[in-house]
């Protein structure tokens, strides 16, 4: 199941960026952050398969939303433009972005390549 993140539950599931310069993740587990808005529809194209990938990867990634309308500081503070734009933060190492409506097969490769997690 996807989780709706605001920025409270960002700071302590995520990234306290407003306490850390560098990055640190706070998590356990590895996890996605997808960046939409309802308006968008592609964002609502990749909505279920991010449901998917919740169901099939349960335990090993959490999967995170983020409404750029409500959450509008957030947006910024990671620079989104355009949307969907989907963070891939590791357990350890770097977190990277990708933008666009990515298809499952693409979504788990990076799974694969960034989150070093597979089904």
């Amino acid at each position: 199941m996807t989780e709706l993140l605001t920025k409270e539950t960002f700071l302590e599931k995520v990234f306290n960026f407003e306490k850390n310069k560098e990055w640190k993740f706070e998590g356990e587990i590895p996890c996605i952050i997808d960046f939409y808005a309802d308006w968008c529809g592609p964002c609502k194209m990749v909505a279920p398969i991010l449901e998917e990938l919740s169901d099939d990867y349960n335990g090993k990634v959490n999967i995170y939303k983020v409404d750029t309308e409500a959450e509008q500081e957030l947006a910024a503070a990671f620079g989104i433009r355009s949307i969907p734009s989907m963070l891939f933060v590791p357990k350890d190492g770097e977190p990277q972005m990708a933008q666009g409506a990515l298809p499952k097969h693409q979504l788990e490769q990076i799974m694969n390549d960034v989150l070093s997690v597979s089904k």
